[in-house]
């Protein structure tokens, strides 16, 4: 629901805030004060054309920010603020919560917010997905079946297209998928730290001479007279004969015993340090033969055993490629059976339910001034070999010898709105805020009244803001914002203002007496706002989802 719209510099706007309640709102007023602005500047908000001729004349750039509630699907409120800006010079910019963004952006942003009526651009209603979708929920056409089924074509598909092209291609991998398993396998890596063993063996390897001449002196400083083992010795001789101290003797014996193993270790590590060239050469051998094999399958030994697993394993599908494919084709007969089936019983669905959402659209516009419209919805056949009656599209004829046309293709912009007011009616979705612009063009008496009805009961369900100059369309509204405009020192300033109880009667009394508000056209007002009161009820909240 759109809580606040802040104008700058847009049109004979100067400076415009304005708020804005649930249910149904219009915008009043007399020609060329700025109504259409309003709808204008929403539209901006929302991704809409921005054109530099709407910048106020003297102004640099226009601004508009709107503030948004809507209901997440957790069930809690959340606030979105859209922005846009018009230069005269330049592209436009938008923002999102006060980050910059695209156009792009801020009209998928919007699609979900709101959407307006009376023009062409952002009608969700005018795309061919939304008008299936529409038809479906209409319907309550359970497409699940008909979801799992594609999906499972497609998934059989996939695992068809993964064994690879034709059959030179396939026996091509297969020969470098053999190789490649081969030379890991009979490479015989011990783990994924040999490479690291190998090089810590042939370090020691090639400095043996010092290695075993640091070793021996080791040796030494443990064993030698006055070395390690001897100055424990007399270390636990000085505390022996103290019966207090035998957990220090005791400890010292232990250290000793360790010393003397650990003597007997750096001894045989000494005579074994011997030169090995045959050993070095073996070693250097291994590791060259480890990294070429990282340099071809991967960053570590332990990415290379990963790849010979997985090259074994695409190797065995391969080589399986008839068993596995006649499986896979078999099942791919059952699941297009299947997704026939599916998309026969959904086409049939929307084929019968199509006639039906017409009628009541067409009943909807008898009542809107358009007796003579004939609303088709017809279910298209898709370019697929299977069938789902995907081709939803709208048509519309608005006067009898007219054709049927899609409704992008409506030129009337009343006639469009008003049938974008009878879809709403019968479909009644999202998104929570409609905007409708010209939608009682050319009508007055009793068709005036039925359009405000159709308005006041769709603001029972959604946020409906309306420019109107009619005082039955007013007066039937919950909320009524008067637009006016000043001139001061030559210049235009337009300005908006939310009435009261009263200050509404004095509207509908000048838009019905054409501006000559006395008190006969006062009186009319009152009554008109009394008796078309009893068509709306309490606004309801807008049920604007994310």
């Amino acid at each position: 629901m759109l809580t606040e719209l802040q104008i700058e510099n847009l049109g004979v706007i100067e400076f415009l805030q304005v708020s804005f309640g649930p249910g149904f709102s219009v915008f009043t007023g007399e020609t060329g004060t700025g109504k259409t602005m309003l709808v204008e500047a929403i539209s901006l908000l929302v991704g809409g054309r921005a054109d530099a001729s709407v910048v106020r004349a003297g102004a640099t750039e226009s601004r508009v920010e709107g503030r948004f509630v809507r209901t997440t699907a957790n069930g809690t409120e959340e606030e979105i603020v859209l922005s846009r800006v018009v230069p005269v010079e330049g592209r436009s910019r938008a923002y999102i919560n006060g980050r910059m963004a695209t156009v792009a952006s801020l009209a998928e942003a919007g699609i979900d917010l709101v959407d307006i009526h009376g023009q062409h651009a952002h009608q969700r209603l005018l795309g061919a997905p939304t008008q299936r979708a529409a038809l479906d929920r209409f319907a309550n056409i359970d497409l699940t079946g008909l979801r799992d089924s594609r999906s499972r074509v497609t998934e059989i598909d996939a695992a068809l297209a993964a064994f690879g092209g034709d059959e030179r291609a396939r026996a091509r991998e297969i020969d470098l998928l053999r190789f490649q398993s081969e030379e890991i396998l009979g490479a015989l890596i011990v783990g994924p730290n040999e490479e690291s063993d190998l090089l810590q063996e042939e370090t020691v390897l090639a400095d043996a001479g010092s290695h075993r001449e640091a070793l021996w002196l080791a040796y030494s400083e443990i064993t030698q007279d006055s070395g390690v083992l001897d100055l424990l010795g007399r270390a636990r001789g000085a505390v022996q004969s103290k019966a207090s101290l035998q957990s220090i003797v005791q400890r010292l014996t232990e250290v000793m015993v360790e010393a003397e193993e650990l003597a007997t270790d750096i001894r045989a590590q000494a005579e074994n340090a011997e030169e090995n060239p045959e050993r070095l050469a073996e070693i250097g051998a291994r590791r060259h033969l480890l990294r070429d094999f990282m340099r071809k399958y991967g960053a570590n030994l332990e990415d290379v055993i990963a790849y010979g697993i997985e090259a074994s394993t695409r190797l065995q599908e391969l080589e399986g490629y008839d068993e596995r494919v006649r499986g896979l084709l078999e099942q791919r007969v059952d699941a297009i059976t299947n997704l026939a089936a599916s998309a026969q019983a959904v086409a049939k669905a929307r084929r019968v339910a199509a006639p039906r959402l017409a009628a009541q659209v067409e009943a909807q516009l008898q009542t809107l001034a358009m007796p003579n419209a004939t609303l088709v919805v017809e279910v298209q056949s898709s370019n697929e070999d299977i069938d789902a009656g995907d081709g939803v599209v709208f048509l519309l004829s608005a006067n009898p010898g007219s054709p049927l046309l899609p409704l992008t293709k409506v030129a009337s912009g009343g006639e469009l709105a008003r049938t974008m007011l009878a879809l709403r009616l019968v479909l009644s979705e999202e998104p929570g805020s409609l905007v409708f612009d010209e939608v009682d063009a050319g009508i007055g008496g009793a068709a005036a009244v039925a359009v405000a009805s159709a308005l006041a009961q769709l603001g029972r369900h959604h946020q409906v803001l309306a420019v109107t100059h009619l005082p039955q369309v007013g007066a039937a509204a919950h909320h009524q914002i008067a637009v006016t405009k000043e001139i001061r020192d030559g210049l235009t300033f337009g300005a908006a203002k939310t009435l009261t109880a009263e200050e509404r009667v004095l509207e509908i009394a000048r838009m019905l007496s054409g501006g000559v508000a006395d008190q006969s056209a006062r009186q009319h007002a009152s009554d008109l706002i009394e008796q078309l009161g009893t068509i709306k009820t309490s606004p309801k909240q807008p049920r604007s989802k994310t």
